[in-house]
């Protein structure tokens, strides 16, 4: 007897979505690393290049970050004004760039 191409659950039954990160939470519980620059402590997360999506400007050399092009993230962590406060003030820097910063 020949299989069935029809899926079971036809669409928009029974199929549970589940709500999108906010960035917050995604950069929260992201893979990420810390660093000790110049007396302070940074989170620094990687972007890869399938993941990055948008333009943004490098601090490090004020060229853009073109989409498409992995980077990473640094902020600061041991902030006073809280990790929000923090992650608010992240900033996108190219590999290089951050490495010789």
């Amino acid at each position: 007897m020949p299989r069935s191409n029809r899926p079971r659950n036809p669409r928009g039954r029974g199929h549970d979505v589940e709500p999108e990160d906010s960035g917050f939470d995604r950069m929260l519980n992201g893979w990420r690393r810390s660093e000790h620059r110049r007396g302070r402590e940074w989170s620094v997360q990687p972007i890869s290049a399938a993941s990055a999506q948008k333009e943004y400007v490098c601090p490090g050399c004020g060229l853009t970050i073109e989409p498409g092009v992995a980077h990473v993230v640094v902020w600061r962590a041991d902030g006073v004004l809280g990790d929000a406060a923090d992650l608010a003030a992240r900033r996108h820097w190219h590999h290089h760039c951050w490495s010789i910063a």
